[in-house]
């Protein structure tokens, strides 16, 4: 596949996005072609067993993907389809508020093929928007500045900074109106959106807008009928939201050790007739566009066999920064 091709192959992949509903195999087919082109120039396929390439990078709170499985997101289809069409619509948005000045993206983590440019980029002049990336891992900077000078998207680069997100001081800050943070896991576990957020969001003006918007963390219940086998699920609610969190620290506050705890309470609910404890991480991308359970390797709930009797009247939850980055809960 040319240069040419590829282009061509992205931009038909925006346009399967922004049909009234995704059209996911049309736009399977499309990642997968891109990605061959992309492993191809950089010759990071995602998939080899180099130790280099395998190993998560520590950063002040946390840690980073290893650039093999940073590589692999592109092929998170449902994830990659919908911050697509969460990217440009934003985008879009900034533009349309004041179509004569230059929207200004602040990326960060964009591994080896910095996917939220290359592959939003092509489908705007270069007077329209502008990207800063921020990666931490410096095999992922060589591999994703090949990757874009191949693609001839430089004159969308602004800059490109070699740093921890979790401590980065961004240069003109004020400047920016788009922040894109690519640093999550499932069950907010181990990797840094949530200290990279807590550092880097007061940088910025209070209009910038953040894709992804939130993260939330549902705790709910679930029991099979003994006679259909049919699942019946109990909601509780959330037992971590990111955004609601963060706005709570003071702004003065450095990263914390840990967010205060979160009880749930339980006296109204017959645990017994339970058989799983379910925790799902839901990704509000931006708008009404989310990614539900099951639709991203981000989004595959935690589930837990409830033991019985229990008789506890609370739940409690908490997310700690310290000694690792981690949700812990207890029932009580």
């Amino acid at each position: 596949m040319s240069k040419t091709d590829v282009l061509k192959s992205i931009r038909e992949l925006a346009g399967s996005v922004f049909e009234n509903s995704i059209d996911y195999e049309k736009g399977k087919y499309g990642l997968d072609e891109i990605y061959n082109h992309f492993q191809k120039i950089t010759s990071i396929t995602g998939f080899d067993s180099r130790i280099e390439n395998l190993a998560a990078v520590p950063t002040a709170k946390g840690k980073a993907l290893g650039l093999n499985y940073a590589a692999q997101c592109l092929l998170d289809y449902k994830r990659t389809l919908k911050f697509i069409k969460a990217i440009v619509l934003a985008i879009t948005k900034k533009l349309n508020e004041n179509p004569e000045k230059e929207v200004r993206v602040f990326y960060a983590g964009c591994g080896p093929y910095a996917t939220f440019l290359t592959l939003i980029a092509p489908l705007f002049q270069a007077n329209q928007v502008q990207f800063s990336l921020l990666e931490i891992n410096k095999n992922s900077v060589v591999s994703a500045k090949k990757l874009i000078d191949s693609l001839d998207l430089s004159d969308y680069l602004i800059e490109f900074h070699i740093g921890d997100a979790v401590t980065f001081k961004v240069p003109d800050s004020d400047s920016y109106d788009i922040v894109i943070s690519e640093t999550l896991d499932a069950l907010l576990y181990r990797e840094c959106y949530v200290p990279i957020l807590v550092n880097l969001l007061p940088q910025f003006r209070n209009d910038v807008l953040l894709l992804p918007e939130n993260v939330l963390i549902d705790l709910s219940f679930s029991s099979s009928s003994d006679s259909k086998s049919e699942v019946k699920e109990l909601k509780m609610g959330n037992a971590f939201n990111v955004r609601e969190a963060i706005s709570a620290l003071p702004i003065s506050e450095s990263i914390p050790a840990e967010f205060p705890e979160k009880k749930i309470d339980l006296t109204n609910v017959n645990l017994d007739t339970f058989e799983k404890l379910f925790l799902d991480t839901r990704v509000k991308i931006y708008q009404d566009i989310w990614l539900e359970r099951n639709e991203s390797s981000l989004t595959v709930p935690f589930e837990s066999i409830l033991q019985k009797p229990n008789d506890s009247n609370s739940i409690t939850f908490t997310y700690q920064m310290e000694p690792e980055i981690e949700l812990k809960c207890k029932f009580e």
